[in-house]
């Protein structure tokens, strides 16, 4: 027991130590919240709770295993069942599945079988989109999923753009995955909730089985998932869950903030614990990210401290163009190793979406610096990959149509589109899978006697491959290539064809890894399992010495020594999306928070003045969230005007007309190499950017004053982007006090005689 309890806070132990009763713990960034939840299931081990009564959910397989290893270190051999909630909802419906309309070998259809069964049913349907697209009707179907309302119950809601057609497209959806014996992922969770709510008996004997839940990220959770843990939770309210309302960045996938801002409604009789000590981040670090988030109104307050140093200030930069930033960040990182001081892997590098990697990517292969990408599925999206499994899928479970269609034309076999038509509308008539029409191919009177042939070859094939099903999943994928003879379309002499061929011996050894490890009863179905539930930083290798990239989404529950957050700019970060959305606007907020405090020692964070994206060149706008950070705490560079301010300094229109290029006024060097590198591409003296630039047009007609609102984020032509912090007066006597990002600081400004131009007409969040 003191082994457990040993180097614990007095908070800490106070979470770990809770045994009977509901428990939240909110834990701030950094603060040893796995920690908590790891010594706590030891906790409840050492205190005679079997292993089998207890539950421990969390959100990505790296955490789970994380989770397993810790605990296993400090109560060796004991089998507590760590996973993710869609881990655990599979393995539950393994068990029930025939009352949510399955069979046990059902498959997990991924986003892609789901888009590809969704074409297929609107196709049949001959459904008119009414010029909206089919993703549109997918949203709108994950999203009554996740609030737990079946096809029955769909109600079209008001002003949808699909208006009355997704009801009917919904129940075919679903008749067809059911059709298929399969489940997509929001499924997993629909029939589990559905399960328990429909099956008292059923929901007590778990609640029963599993006593004490323990639940990570639970400001994550969605609706589906918050009715499966208080249905476990009912008779034996013991669920001890941990997160921080500051790191919800999961609502446009469904994840309800109210889950863990309510808990204390729902069980009333709750320990609230804070875990406020952060063990990771300078303070600088650590006050900046809290000044940011400090701007929320959804969230439970926390006072965030560290012991830790001072640390360098954060580093905000201002880049002439997105190809300046990536070079830079490069360079840095390269001279930064080459001195010996760190090693790549102390380095990553934040966006907001994947589409901002491309230009890192090639500034990081031109300064010779190895770099991992971290998008977990995109192994398992390659074509190759996808064409294999696809075999495995089908041998697992014959109604999977999908796993057919991909597995009969890879390779090409001479069984055409027209063949697959008369095949599908055969096996629809007769109400069989298709894979058993390929067996009645001959009684397809539309089929000539070649594409017979063809399809008879096919059955053939696969019961050659049937005879392996139940073998370890290594050898049945060996038999598979061997069979088809899929490896030999592939001409070894290109690029292409060699990087397929070790995408091929890569999941070979997948599966080798799994079968030396396996200890259950169905390997291929545990493997397919494993395979559909991978998550985006599955993949990523800690001990790998490499730079990492990676979206600020997939950043949740990592650190490293030295953060790069880039492009930092309205439209997106915050995302255009969430312009007009409060609610949005703060999950934006939490995105940069969560950035921010994955660093450890130091943190740059950037925006560039134009930016290459979807095509085009544009002048950017500086993120309104920049104007919420404190300054004291920062060192503003502007690369653009080859000007710098320190910590607490202040930057005046005419200290920048001073300044010759390549200096800055603080006259400290650039850290990483030199100002002249940074700087040799610019030409004549520093410019201050004008708002008519930055809008990319001349300056409009002068607004009303009574326009302007408290918060709104307004361009000045000399001092850029500022967020209007008080207002006073009316109609041409009304005053506004304007924060500038800038360093020009707050200046007051009598509107009807201002240049100030609005870049939001409404406010979209709390003023500063």
């Amino acid at each position: 027991m003191e082994a457990i309890l040993r180097g614990l806070t007095e908070a800490q132990r106070e979470a770990v130590c809770h045994v009977e009763g509901p428990l939240l713990v909110l834990a701030g960034p950094g603060s040893g919240k796995t920690r908590v939840i790891t010594h706590r299931i030891a906790y409840l081990l050492a205190q005679g709770i079997p292993a089998s009564q207890i539950l421990a959910l969390t959100f990505t397989n790296k955490a789970a295993e994380e989770m397993r290893s810790r605990v296993q270190a400090l109560a060796p051999g004991e089998p507590v069942w760590i996973g993710t909630f869609h881990r655990f909802c599979a393995r539950l419906l393994r068990s029930y599945a025939p009352l949510v309309g399955l069979q046990e070998n059902y498959t997990i259809y991924d986003a892609e079988d789901s888009a590809r069964l969704l074409r297929r049913v609107l196709a049949e349907l001959k459904m008119d989109l009414l010029r909206s697209t089919p993703e549109t009707a997918a949203t709108a179907i994950s999203w009554a999923k996740n609030n737990l309302i079946r096809p029955e119950e769909y109600v079209s809601q008001p002003g949808h753009p699909l208006g009355r057609v997704i009801p009917e497209v919904y129940r075919a959806y679903h008749a067809a995955l059911l059709a298929a014996n399969a489940a997509d992922f929001d499924d997993l969770l629909l029939h589990t909730a559905v399960l328990l709510r429909e099956n008292p008996e059923i929901r007590q004997e778990l609640d029963a089985r599993y006593r004490f839940i323990l639940i990570d990220e639970y400001q994550d959770t969605n609706l589906a998932q918050y009715a499966i843990a208080r249905a476990l939770s009912i008779d034996h309210p013991h669920l001890a869950v941990t997160g921080d309302p500051d790191q919800s960045i999961y609502g446009w996938r469904g994840a309800n903030l109210n889950n863990i801002l309510e808990f204390e409604r729902d069980f009333p009789q709750v320990r609230v614990v804070r875990l406020e000590q952060n063990y990771r981040s300078t303070r600088r670090i650590l006050r900046v990210a809290a000044e940011l988030i400090s701007h929320n109104i959804k969230r439970k307050q926390k006072d965030l401290y560290t012991e830790n140093g001072l640390g360098r200030p954060v580093r905000l930069v201002c880049y002439p163009t997105h190809q300046d930033e990536a070079r830079d960040i490069a360079e840095q990182i390269a001279q930064s190793v080459r001195s010996g001081q760190r090693r790549y892997r102390d380095f990553a590098v934040f966006y907001r979406i994947n589409a901002l990697s491309r230009t890192l990517e090639l500034a990081l292969r031109a300064a010779g610096v190895p770099y991992q990408l971290v998008h977990g599925v995109e192994f398992f999206q390659r074509k190759e990959i996808r064409d294999l499994l696809a075999y495995l899928r089908l041998l697992n479970n014959p109604r999977d149509e999908e796993a057919f269609l991909r597995a009969i034309q890879s390779p090409t076999r001479g069984v055409g589109k027209t063949t697959l038509d008369r095949l599908q509308q055969f096996a629809r008539q007769e109400g069989v899978p298709l894979l058993e029409a390929v067996r009645r191919a001959e009684k397809i009177p539309t089929l000539d006697r070649r594409a017979r042939a063809k399809l008879a070859e096919f059955a053939q094939l696969w019961d050659r491959l049937a005879q392996a099903a139940h073998r370890p999943v290594e050898e049945i994928l060996g038999l598979v290539l061997s069979e088809t003879g899929y490896r030999d379309q592939f001409d070894a002499d290109t690029e292409e064809a060699q990087q397929r061929l070790a995408n091929i011996e890569e999941l070979l050894t997948a599966c080798r890894e799994f079968d030396e490890h396996y200890t259950g009863g169905n390997p291929l179905e545990d493997f397919l399992e494993q395979a559909s539930l991978v998550s985006d930083t599955d993949p990523w290798e800690a001990e790998q010495d490499t730079v990492t990239l990676m979206t600020l989404h997939a950043s949740k529950g990592l650190e490293f020594p030295v953060v790069y957050l880039i492009a930092v700019e309205q439209g997106l970060l915050p995302h255009e999306r969430s312009r007009d959305n409060l609610d949005e606007l703060e999950e934006e907020r939490r995105l940069m928070f969560v950035g921010m405090t994955r660093a450890q020692e130091q943190l740059q964070i950037s925006y560039a003045r134009y930016r290459d994206f979807r095509g085009q060149r544009k002048m950017t706008i500086p993120s309104e969230f920049l104007l919420e950070l404190p300054r004291a705490e920062m060192e503003l560079v502007d690369l653009e005007s080859a000007m710098r301010i320190g910590p607490g300094e202040d930057l005046s229109l005419e200290t920048a007309e001073e300044s010759t290029l390549g200096e800055r006024t603080t006259g400290k060097k650039f850290p990483g190499s030199s100002s002249e590198n940074r700087v040799a591409h610019l030409s004549g003296r520093p410019k201050l950017r004008t708002a008519a630039e930055l809008a990319g047009q001349p300056p409009p007609p002068t607004i009303s004053p009574d326009e302007f609102s408290h918060g709104m984020l307004v361009l000045h032509p000399q001092y850029g982007l500022g967020r209007i912090v008080a207002l006073s007066g009316s109609g041409p006597q009304r005053r506004a006090t304007v924060d500038f990002l800038a360093g020009a600081g707050r200046k007051k400004f009598l509107l009807h005689q201002s240049p100030l131009r609005p870049v939001q007409r409404n406010s979209n969040g709390p003023s500063q």
